[in-house]
């Protein structure tokens, strides 16, 4: 092990993208833009610029069919799908004769058109009020910038001598895979998140990475030291010897847990008292399902259909939905798969028509579909379609009155008889639920459960709502506190008031995957619980190590507890006194 003792040590905080630690050396992976000069070109110049977009679109499907096959020799064709999107837009005639008509009626270079016409596409999906639309926009600027590139005849370096950990400001699918030829140890990044597509793959390749690290880009040289723990997030520039001896000793003990956590992989989540918990994943894409199955999922507890709206201009037909839920039912079979219906901004819906000062307080969710029944009624007719095994429910998300699902379900009834009067099967006691993640849902949760066949608690936005917090605002962030009493004590009030009406509750938000709070919500009654699939594993093991009535016992302390602090220290002792071999090193602070 080796230290330099003249730089200091820097620790970063991430967001765990994929499981495992390495330790090495950095390779600092600078993406450099092309630049697309505008330049007015002469008419006998056309045919020159034409022909030079053509060559450079052709080579950029070269090399992308190339990388994909890679892809699929190394984790199979299903998980490979990610880089098809981009091959896709390559053979989009539509977008090819749209630039050469423009390289010819305006007389400007291929470069800059380019970087024009793709451009406005990758604005669009900016502009959307969602992350998953953000992320689907950096691959679109990839693909963009690889055009160009070779049209100018320029390359990137993406090979290193020695077993090494890229570090770069992100990574597309493309990178993901390339480095993945070499001997990467992981990936850290500034940007990217659990579902984006490099998070995806790095699980695919079984890559250890960090992403979502801000600027770690920017701190970082070619060759220094780095630890990154795909566990908890965590990532250490020029560690010391201690916490290199430290970090190896974690990744050996963390390699014996993860051949523990196998064994119980098919194994019920259920208490040493016999109290049953339901344990499913969140999913938005095709190729999470093998993961998710690998990782003793019982099915998929929230499947965001909003995921099916990326690299669309427009809302797919009907039929191009019922072949999606189809594909995703028939997969998940004989487990259960919870769709929600589309959550989504206004922009997506009727883009340059409204614009909001506050989109995630505005209309959105269930909203927008209420006020565009047709839409509403070609997604409920796809999923009743696609429902005929019988292992589909359906959720309604953002829902603030119980007026609301009443309006969803009398839509509903008509997509059903728009189904019968065509003599189409379809699974006639579909069950239905509604997302609580809005204060004015949560109070009145009792009468909503009246309503529905289930609830499921999205404590992401429930809790910034509660704490009037927007956790995407820095300045304010730190007072985003998923353990604050007031939200502990709201999740009690909706378990209860769906327990009243006899309806099982559930919960898709991030604190169901948060390893500290698991006792705590088996305590308060919660009975399912659905997370991201790296997690499952580590939330099932701690459930099979307690007792339901322990569980109750501590949720019952928990909630005469005054202040975050309070709970947090509660929650770490008791964490640490009977799980010393825990997986995940929380980051709450």
């Amino acid at each position: 092990m080796i230290e330099d003792k003249h730089k200091p040590e820097i620790i970063f905080r991430g967001i765990p993208a994929s499981p495992g630690i390495s330790i090495g050396k950095v390779f600092l992976y600078v993406k450099e833009i092309p630049t697309a000069v505008e330049r007015i070109i002469k008419p006998d110049e056309v045919e020159n610029e034409i022909q030079k977009l053509r060559n450079a679109v052709k080579k950029s499907e070269k090399e992308l069919l190339k990388i994909l096959s890679f892809a699929q020799q190394k984790i199979g064709e299903g998980k490979s799908k990610i880089l098809e999107a981009q091959i896709m837009i390559l053979r989009d005639q539509f977008l090819l004769e749209s630039l050469e008509k423009r390289i010819k009626t305006e007389l400007r270079n291929a470069e800059y058109i380019v970087s024009d016409e793709i451009g406005k596409y990758e604005k669009m999906m900016l502009m959307a009020q969602d992350d998953y639309m953000h992320e689907r926009a950096h691959d679109v600027d990839d693909l963009k910038n690889r055009i160009i590139r070779n049209m100018q005849q320029t390359k990137l370096i993406s090979k290193f001598e020695e077993a090494a950990i890229v570090v770069a400001h992100s990574l597309t699918p493309a990178d993901t895979v390339i480095f993945s030829r070499n001997t990467v140890l992981g990936y850290a990044t500034d940007r990217g998140g659990i579902t984006s597509h490099a998070a995806i793959l790095s699980r695919a390749l079984k890559i250890p990475a960090v992403l979502g690290l801000g600027d770690i880009s920017r701190r970082v040289s070619h060759g220094d030291k780095i630890i990154i723990d795909g566990y908890s997030g965590i990532v250490i520039v020029n560690p010391s010897l201690e916490q290199q001896s430290k970090y190896q000793a974690k990744k050996e003990k963390y390699l014996q847990h993860e051949a523990k956590l196998v064994q119980i992989k098919n194994l019920p989540a259920v208490t040493l008292d016999n109290h049953k918990i339901e344990l499913s994943a969140n999913i938005e894409f095709e190729e999470e399902i093998e993961y998710v199955q690998m990782q003793g999922s019982q099915g998929v507890g929230l499947f965001r259909s909003e995921s099916i709206l990326i690299n669309k201009e427009s809302i797919p037909t009907e039929e191009e939905q019922y072949q999606v839920y189809k594909l995703f039912a028939e997969r998940i079979y004989p487990n259960r798969i919870i769709i929600r219906t589309f959550d989504v901004g206004g922009d997506k819906i009727a883009p340059n028509t409204i614009e909001e000062a506050n989109p995630f307080l505005g209309w959105r969710g269930i909203r927008i579909f209420l006020d565009h029944k047709d839409l509403f009624l070609e997604q409920l007719r796809a999923i009743l379609r696609a429902s005929t095994r019988k292992n589909i429910a359906i959720m309604f998300p953002m829902v603030s009155t119980v007026e609301e699902i009443i309006k969803a379900k009398e839509i509903l009834e008509i997509a059903k008889s728009q189904l019968k009067s065509k003599k189409i099967k379809f699974d006639s006691n579909i069950k239905i639920g509604a997302m609580i993640e809005v204060p004015s849902a949560a109070v009145t949760a009792d009468t909503i459960a009246k309503e529905v066949d289930f609830l499921s608690i999205g404590t992401n936005d429930l809790t910034q709502y509660l704490l009037a917090v927007d956790r995407g605002n820095n300045v304010v962030s730190g007072l985003y506190q998923e353990f604050h009493p007031s939200v502990i004590r709201t999740i009690k009030y909706i378990i209860d008031a769906g327990h009243k009406e006899n309806k099982w509750v559930g919960m898709c938000g991030e604190l169901a995957g948060n390893p500290l709070a698991t006792v705590l919500l088996v305590g308060l009654g919660l009975d399912e619980f659905s997370v991201i699939p790296t997690i499952l594993p580590e939330i099932k093991r701690i459930i099979r190590s307690i007792k339901y009535s322990d569980a109750k016992l501590l949720a019952s302390e928990v909630l005469n507890l005054a202040t975050t602090d309070e709970v947090l220290k509660f929650l770490r002792s008791y964490l640490q006194k009977n799980f010393k071999d825990i997986i995940i090193n929380n980051n709450n602070k």
